[in-house]
């Protein structure tokens, strides 16, 4: 498979190259090895890339809804034919196995295309009766929206941006992290393949900087990123400016409370998707599980007997289930805070180490005895890193879990349901889990209170954030005025 793409970014329907721009190399996980050479856009790339979104938004726009679903549905098919090839393309992007991409990632992307497609035709207004007189209502597209996506999951995250955007009559100019650039350049191809029109989504790669220039552009309408808190407060606050629509889906600490009438199985498979998933890379991970103490020492005991089956090696055999970090600055960061935990007096129970391998690995890492006040329990480590926390009562572990800024996820795993109800009530989380974890399916909206965001994706809640109602107040009576 040729890794290299025909040029850096993807405008108005072709690839464009402009090489005065920064060169972005694109490290693959498993080798640490060079795969891909690229450019961030320059001014000329950013100027062409919005020019060429307005230009089509219009053109988009004045498509009924059906007609824009079908373009969709279609690219939903491509991608699901092509789901092989572009699963290999995310594990060499991102180190995640194939086992795993196979999967979760263009197959999640295609949902997100199917799932809008099948809704584009339904967005419409209302018809409000005032007696003689009526309002009716008009849903019309925000225009040209700027999505920016975070380097775990750069196929789906180009999809849950892109389909919304679209169904809803928008373009799209959407940039990749820099660290995980390939994937969306094939969704923009498939798109154009499917039949949207040229210049409606488009590609740039880049830097901070350029970041910072889609945002601030007086073209944009809307700006949605996927990343962290600290970069999430400087492109909200840079959006504010030209008071344009935003959203955000950051990052998380969030809590996995089991409770020892829990199937310790299940259990323990939760906790494992919530911490050792992507190597730890999502953002929605549930790393502080707090564990009732009647079934601590179970639980630890099959979460680390489970964990000596961990298949790591070659992301691309589909037999490996479980990867190296997207980069060895990750890996370093990560490593900073096992330290910190194990000198704050956490007990590491198993991993913590680089496994003798080639590639950014590290081993799934669980600390237990750990303590609210611990670092590792209060800061967002985006890494195979799990905190076991003890508790005593249900209001407890509400309390204790609910102590953060972030509020992106929470989950319970009990087999009394009145209690797991009561649970997810009292969570302050977006998107909460009852008896399992980091399920996200388009159907159901995604995205976090406090600190983890603002705004929803996937659903039909999409649509409010790529949307603007328009009221229409018709007189049918004589039209009067006092003087």
């Amino acid at each position: 498979m040729n890794i290299q793409p025909i040029a850096s970014h993807y405008i108005d329907g072709a690839y464009v190259e402009d090489t005065a721009g920064d060169l972005i190399e694109v490290i693959y996980p498993y080798t640490g090895k060079v795969i891909a050479r690229l450019h961030a856009a320059t001014p000329a790339i950013v100027d062409q890339a919005l020019n060429a979104a307005k230009r089509a938004q219009k053109e988009w726009a004045g498509w009924t809804g059906t007609q824009r679903g079908r373009v969709l549905r279609r690219a939903a098919d491509i991608m699901r034919e092509r789901n092989h090839d572009l699963s290999v393309l995310e594990t060499y992007d991102t180190g995640k196995p194939y086992q795993e991409t196979s999967v979760a990632d263009a197959t999640s992307g295609a949902d997100a295309f199917e799932y809008f497609g099948g809704l584009a035709g339904s967005i419409t207004g209302e018809h409000i009766p005032l007696g003689e007189n009526f309002v009716y209502t008009r849903r019309e597209p925000l225009g040209v929206c700027v999505g920016i996506g975070a380097w775990n999951y750069p196929t789906q995250i180009a999809c849950w941006k892109g389909a919304p955007a679209l169904a809803c009559g928008n373009a799209l100019v959407f940039k990749p992290s820099e660290t995980t650039p390939l994937c969306a350049l094939k969704i923009a191809e498939i798109l154009t393949e499917a039949g949207a029109p040229a210049g409606l989504y488009n590609v740039v790669q880049g830097y901070g900087a350029v970041g910072a220039a889609l945002v601030t552009d007086p073209r944009v309408d809307k700006v949605s990123l996927t990343g962290s808190v600290a970069t999430g407060r400087k492109v909200y606050a840079a959006a504010a400016e030209g008071l344009r629509h935003v959203t955000m889906e950051l990052g998380g600490k969030s809590p996995l409370v089991i409770f020892d009438d829990a199937d310790l199985e299940a259990a323990v498979s939760g906790a494992i998707l919530g911490n050792f998933y992507s190597a730890g890379q999502v953002c929605s991970n549930g790393t502080r599980v707090f564990v009732q103490k009647g079934i601590k020492d179970a639980f630890l005991a099959r979460l680390t007997d489970r964990l000596q089956a961990v298949v790591m090696g070659d992301p691309q055999d589909p037999a490996t289930h479980y990867g190296p970090m997207v980069s060895a600055a990750q890996r370093d960061i990560v490593e900073g805070f096992i330290a910190k935990g194990q000198a704050e007096g956490a007990r590491l129970v198993t991993g913590g180490t680089r496994p003798d391998m080639a590639g950014f690995f590290l081993a799934p890492t669980v600390f237990a005895d750990v303590t609210d006040d611990m670092t590792i329990a209060r800061e967002e480590i985006f890494g195979p890193v799990m905190s076991v926390l003890d508790f005593d009562t249900e209001a407890e572990a509400l309390r204790r879990a609910n102590d953060t800024p972030y509020g992106l996820a929470a989950g319970v795993f009990t087999a009394d349901l009145a209690r797991a109800h009561r649970m997810a009530a009292g969570f302050q989380a977006g998107t909460c889990y009852i008896n399992t974890y980091n399920d996200a399916p388009v159907e159901a909206p995604f995205g976090g209170m406090k600190l983890s965001g603002v705004g929803r994706e996937n659903s039909k809640a999409a649509i409010d954030h790529y949307s603007q109602i328009k009221s229409v107040f018709v007189r049918m009576d004589r039209c009067e005025a006092p003087f």
